[in-house]
């Protein structure tokens, strides 16, 4: 093995790093350290809100710029977010594919099987948990996302997530581990390049639905932690938020119709489709 070069131990184990050093007599030396998580941030037309909310809720949450990606849609964009964003804030802007389903597969593969990858929302303004009847802000961010990556070691899952709404009344002191809708705005993964785990495009804006579906068919299950939710603007101007009525009509029909045992169709008072998963729980 070259000098610094690392190498991962076992699909389960992604945060210990083995780095091969010549010492001073040119013998080699294996010193075992930390390797750090990454966090993927995919974003559109949004780099002031994305400097302002969740940049500042994960430095502010003890991640190291070092530790943050920043995926855009082209090379305009990328230009856009280095004019606004100071560079101290990151460690890379990297120009990946248009189109939300399209870029966590672009994501996925970006990096390395077996590394440990937290996906963030460009407006996420905190994470919270449920601490008696209600939701206190989490300070140290790092500190639970390490948490999940363990929880999902001891599991033998690969897929983790949080509670989609941000309202205490609904959430629970429970860790779900069968099959949960795991929101796209916050979720950490052990990375496969898998294709099968691949969202189609035609579930563009429900993504994150099949995404949870997939998991759940390949892995016997996801893991949601219900006592933590996220602060976000759902269906806000700008990044992913837009023209999303006829996007997730036709999104639903699509799963609908190919997982007809695990979806169910519903409409909101204003008129736009959604879905639910059956939800296979278990504690």
């Amino acid at each position: 093995m070259p000098s610094g070069t690392p190498f991962f131990v076992g699909a389960y184990d992604p945060i210990i790093l083995i780095i091969s050093i010549t010492g001073r007599r040119g013998e080699p030396l294996l010193i075992l350290c930390s390797l750090c998580m990454y966090v993927a941030i995919p974003t559109y037309n949004r780099s002031d809100i994305l400097e302002r909310k969740t940049l500042t809720t994960l430095l502010d949450g003890g991640i190291d710029p070092s530790q943050i990606y920043i995926f855009v849609a082209n090379e305009t964009e990328k230009k856009k977010y280095e004019d606004v964003i100071p560079s101290t804030k990151y460690h890379r802007i990297i120009v990946g594919e248009k189109g939300i389903a399209r870029q966590r597969i672009f994501i996925r593969n970006y990096f390395k099987e077996g590394e440990y990858v937290v996906s963030v929302d460009d407006d996420i303004e905190g994470l919270f948990r449920l601490t008696g009847d209600k939701l206190v802000k989490i300070k140290q961010v790092k500190t639970f996302f390490e948490h999940a990556l363990e929880e999902l070691k001891k599991e033998k899952k690969y897929m983790w997530g949080c509670y989609p709404v941000h309202n205490y009344f609904f959430m629970k002191k429970k860790t779900f581990k069968g099959l949960s809708f795991i929101i796209g705005a916050l979720h950490g993964y052990i990375v496969r390049h898998d294709k099968s785990l691949n969202p189609s495009i035609k579930s563009e804006g429900k993504e994150d639905y099949e995404q949870s579906i997939l998991y759940y068919l390949k892995d016997g299950g996801v893991l949601r932690f219900n006592d933590i939710a996220i602060k976000t603007k759902f269906l806000a101007k700008g990044g992913l938020g837009e023209d999303r009525f006829e996007r997730n009509r036709l999104s639903a029909n699509y799963l609908k119709k190919k997982y007809p045992d695990l979806v169910t169709i519903f409409h909101r008072k204003n008129g736009m489709t959604e879905v639910r998963l059956h939800t296979r729980k278990k504690y």
